[in-house]
């Protein structure tokens, strides 16, 4: 196919040079032309706008990191909006905002442009390997246009609705219940460390109940306070979390322990944390607890 990427920041590189591998057309754009200009040994072409990278692909992709960047890639003057045909698809791989989603969706389909929500699952390790968790969300037909491009970037593909925003909600709590796990490992080490327990083997312990990856990694990190480099940084966790309690309330439906994990990433954030690891949160539980941090 002949795809467009633009965003090719540490998740992006990742799936452009497996579309790559896998015998797409790439174009690339990406406002640090160095990071696109990386991909040419790999046979993308660069170009010079993202209406230059969408004005003959059949699917342009996005990632990039918030509503803001989002919408000036689309809809400004030199935006993919202005240049993709009608027919060809934009997937939207972003953790957005539910309103952004829906306007994107009335935009392109006013243009008679299809659009479909993509987010994945898994750190910029997974898009290197081709082991994303896909979820999508949009149009049957769109979808299965697009199945080759989703097998080529996840290891699963899961179709979550019909209606975009309805993947983006679906991003949004699937993060929440990964800083929710962190909460409590973070409540829980501040007890166990005053008990005199060593956090590592508690975890171990624990997790040969649960048996998540996601526990036992952030488990040894909060336990060995090793939140540098972040694999996710904070401030963009925060970020998540407040586009989540948005949309939460749009649909009346409270979320308490959202609301909690926003006020305890804020209080990291207003520490000087907010380019850490989102799991550093941990440390504003311990230091309540009266122990003493490396951060």
């Amino acid at each position: 196919m002949k795809i467009a990427f633009i965003g090719i920041g540490r998740m992006g590189a990742g799936m452009s040079r497996n579309l790559l591998k896998a015998g797409h057309e790439l174009v690339v754009y990406n406002r640090n032309r160095e990071k696109a200009e990386a991909l040419t040994s790999s046979g993308a072409r660069v170009a010079n706008s993202p209406a230059d990278a969408a004005r003959d692909a059949e699917v342009v992709m996005t990632m990039v990191a918030d509503d803001r960047a989002l919408e000036e890639v689309v809809f400004s003057a030199q935006g993919i909006a202005s240049a993709l045909q009608p027919g060809s698809i934009h997937l939207s791989h972003s953790t957005i905002s539910t309103v952004l989603a829906r306007k994107l969706t009335t935009e392109h389909a006013q243009r008679k442009q299809g659009y479909l929500s993509v987010p994945a699952f898994g750190r910029p390790e997974a898009a290197d390997s081709g082991q994303l968790v896909v979820v999508v969300a949009g149009p049957h037909e769109y979808v299965a246009r697009c199945k080759p491009i989703f097998d080529v970037i996840g290891k699963e593909t899961f179709v979550i609705g019909t209606e975009p925003v309805q993947a983006n909600i679906a991003k949004l709590c699937g993060n929440f219940m990964i800083i929710s796990m962190i909460e409590s490992i973070g409540e829980a080490y501040a007890t166990i460390r005053k008990a005199g327990i060593d956090p590592e083997l508690f975890i171990t312990t624990v997790n040969s109940l649960f048996s998540s990856p996601f526990m036992g990694m952030y488990g040894k990190l909060i336990a060995r306070e090793e939140f540098s480099p972040a694999r996710f940084v904070l401030q963009l966790g925060l970020k998540d979390v407040r586009l989540l309690l948005d949309a939460a309330d749009d649909l009346a439906s409270p979320m308490p322990l959202a609301s909690l994990v926003h006020d305890n990433l804020l209080s990291a954030l207003a520490q000087g944390q907010g380019e850490l690891d989102w799991s550093s949160m941990t440390q504003v539980l311990a230091r309540n607890a009266g122990l003493k941090t490396k951060t």
